[in-house]
């Protein structure tokens, strides 16, 4: 970055000079031009008024001309009468030069080219005298640019030495611009004092570490209970399990004894599944391509799936709908209904019922899971959806479940941009939907 900005400074520099150089260049020869042909209109006016009063003699008579000058007297046919370098008669007929022409029609004319006769650049100023002759004086134009070019020199001397100051003043410069940048606390960004155009960066990257904070306790607190709801189902099974290794319990009990094992084993399998597929989805590691799904066919299935719970609960089942078809990732979209509609089972009262809904809606394909349950204070809607929460703890393990059911839903609705919302009231029920983003 140091190197970039120097390198950037220098070359600002000396595309400033080149182009100080060109105005400069172009200033002077342009005041030198004005005060050339000032000096040219005046020798013309001398020599006109010395014709008037000498004659044309005058011109014959003249000392050694200026070798920079060059004085002819033209005819109005265009024959050259008097040339200061003495070849008239070699010369042709100036008729059609523009300071000529000018010259016999308004009185003066002016022009720049490269002559033909002396093979420089030269300044033409042209008189009409009182006789019907034309008086043009000439200046080599080569002192203009001789000036330009003599300026070359003093302009490379001073861009070496701005160049150089500028190069020892841009590496302090850099150094004092990019030290606070290389001081800057990354772990505490909104506590550095600089440049506020780096705050909008520095506002990122202070959510960005919170997010991480929030990510590691996250992790923490799912590793402690991880650990726990492990332990759990294990401490559970080698308990029985030694109990009848040692002999303590009675024929007629091994059935009970082995039921329980079996019981907390499913629990334990249940557990790992789940788990397993928490992890899938945090790393956004599923494989599974998007299909079309119907979601009211996959809910009628689920609901077939689960009338042996609903009936041992004593739970009536009802779904209406239309069908609607979304486009996703089927055994997710599965998980997420199948969660729902267990929990309001397990949630519900004996006698009660569970409604499901399904069908399309404005903002999209949409899943209403209603249930007559015990229902969700309102200081626990917000949190239901973490891993291993649960509202009514004292009953958990004998309605069962892993607690991660809800959780599966929210990261299975994160990975689909579908909402999830939760409307409940203690002692009538809840109503769990999921409103999934129209098919682009």
């Amino acid at each position: 970055m140091r190197d970039k900005i120097q390198k950037s400074m220098i070359f600002i520099l000396a595309i400033t000079i080149i182009i100080s150089y060109g105005f400069v260049s172009f200033f002077v020869y342009n005041q030198s031009l004005g005060i050339l042909e000032t000096d040219v209109c005046q020798e013309a006016k001398y020599i006109e008024k010395a014709i008037e009063i000498t004659g044309t003699q005058y011109l014959e008579e003249l000392d050694e001309v200026d070798a920079r000058t060059r004085i002819t007297r033209i005819a109005q046919d265009g024959k050259v009468l008097y040339d200061s370098r003495g070849d008239e008669s070699t010369l042709d007929n100036h008729k059609d030069r523009v300071e000529v022409r000018e010259a016999l029609k308004n009185g003066v004319g002016e022009d720049i080219r490269m002559s033909d006769t002396v093979g420089k650049e030269l300044y033409y100023y042209a008189v009409l005298l009182d006789d019907g002759t034309v008086l043009r004086v000439a200046r080599n134009m080569d002192s203009l640019i001789s000036t330009a070019i003599q300026i070359f020199p003093v302009m490379a001397v001073i861009a070496a030495i701005v160049l150089a100051f500028v190069y020892i003043l841009g590496r302090w410069q850099t150094a004092r611009l990019i030290r606070p940048i290389n001081e800057l606390d990354i772990e505490h960004p909104l506590d550095n004092e600089i440049y506020e155009e780096l705050d909008p960066l520095l506002e990122a990257i202070d959510k960005q570490n919170k997010e991480k904070d929030a990510v590691a306790n996250m992790r923490k607190e799912f590793s402690a209970n991880v650990s726990h709801e492990l332990k759990t189902p294990l401490t559970s099974i080698s308990g029985y399990a030694e109990i009848m290794k040692n002999g303590l319990v009675k024929p007629e009990d091994i059935q009970n004894f082995s039921e329980r094992i079996y019981k907390e084993a499913r629990r334990l399998i249940t557990l790992v599944e789940d788990i397993i597929k928490l992890s899938k989805l945090d790393e956004e590691s599923v494989e599974l391509e998007k299909e079309e799904v119907n979601l009211y066919d996959m809910t009628r299935e689920i609901v077939s799936r689960l009338s042996m719970q609903s009936s041992a609960k004593h739970v009536r089942m009802i779904l209406e709908g239309e069908s609607v078809t979304y486009t996703g990732i089927r055994q997710i979209l599965d998980e997420m209904i199948y969660n729902i509609c267990e929990n309001a089972i397990k949630y519900n009262r004996p006698g009660g019922s569970v409604s499901i809904w399904v069908g399309n809606t404005l903002e999209g394909p949409k899943v209403s899971v209603t249930d007559t349950g015990i229902g969700i204070p309102e200081e626990h809607l917000e949190r239901v959806f973490e891993r291993f929460y649960r509202v009514d703890k004292s009953h958990s393990k004998e309605i069962g479940g892993t607690g991660l059911g809800l959780s599966i839903v929210k990261h299975g609705a994160l990975l689909h941009q579908a909402k999830v919302s939760v409307d409940s009231t203690v002692g009538e029920g809840t109503r769990i939907s999921i409103v999934f983003s129209k098919n682009k």
